[in-house]
């Protein structure tokens, strides 16, 4: 449900879960290829659930620990090798006590401004979070809030850089780079399956600053997912691992469980 990504020694590791497509990309444009990938990482199945064990380190190796469920709808979908269409999700927090019953809610637009709300049990408090705020820390984690919902592919013009026999890299540069804090970011691709196995974020002065890995991949539902992944803050020498399980594919999420009102009352049945 989530996207992953990683370089050559990782993917050889992986390659054995991984479900291979018709087309190679060598037959591919880059377009195609971003969307074929963009299909892969965020809209598999038409709706799905995956439950998730966070655990933040820091500089100094202290951890903290978050564990949540995440529930996905699409709304429109495009073709079977080019959904890119509006999606809902819906994240709800168990652990620890101080996050518990606290919940997230994205409308994804990927034309246009998301719409993110975040529920604050202790306040009762519904906060609206600007576009702006899309890029800061995932409560308290070194994944982003544009990280969970996924960064459109409208927002970057797209490079392939490097093309060896296991995986491809493209390169993403941002349209609007004022509203960003990196300079460009590249994207490890698995070739047959269109999974992104490793990203790194390059900063204007041309140093990796940032770097999200996949360190797991499973067959689930017919759908090739990553089950473990690992984001990196090369500056500051913490990361943020995330572990799921639980997974599933096309439950049938009515649509209402992706309205407000169920940021207060959770939709119990759907998270289990």
């Amino acid at each position: 449900m989530i996207r992953s990504h990683h370089p050559a020694r990782i993917v050889a590791s992986l390659v054995m879960w991984l479900v291979p497509l018709t087309a190679t990309a060598n037959e591919l444009s880059v377009n195609e290829i971003v969307e074929r990938t963009n299909r892969v990482a965020y809209y598999q199945g038409d709706d799905g659930r995956a439950r998730v064990k966070m655990t933040i380190t820091d500089a100094q190796e202290r951890t903290r620990l978050r564990q949540f469920t995440i529930l996905r709808r699409d709304v429109e979908r495009g073709d079977e090798d080019t959904a890119s269409g509006d999606q809902k999700m819906y994240v709800y927090f168990r652990r620890p006590s101080d996050v518990n019953k606290m919940s997230f809610l994205v409308y994804k637009h990927p034309r246009r401004d998301d719409d993110r709300w975040l529920y604050l049990p202790a306040l009762d408090l519904v906060k609206r979070i600007a576009a702006a705020d899309e890029r800061t820390s995932f409560v308290g984690s070194h994944f982003f809030y544009e990280d969970v919902s996924g960064r459109s592919p409208e927002e970057d013009a797209h490079e392939l850089i490097e093309s060896t026999a296991n995986y491809y890299v493209l390169r993403h540069t941002p349209k609007a780079p004022d509203a960003v804090e990196f300079a460009h970011y590249d994207m490890w691709v698995h070739r047959s399956s269109f999974i992104p196995v490793k990203m790194e974020y390059v900063a204007p002065d041309g140093s990796v600053y940032r770097r999200y890995e996949a360190l797991a991949v499973e067959t689930i539902d017919g759908h090739p997912t990553v089950t473990k992944a690992r984001m990196s803050d090369l500056r500051s020498g913490g990361h943020t691992l995330l572990e799921y399980e639980a997974v599933k594919y096309d439950m049938g999420l009515p649509d209402d469980v992706f309205s407000e009102r169920y940021l207060r009352n959770p939709p119990r049945e759907y998270l289990r």
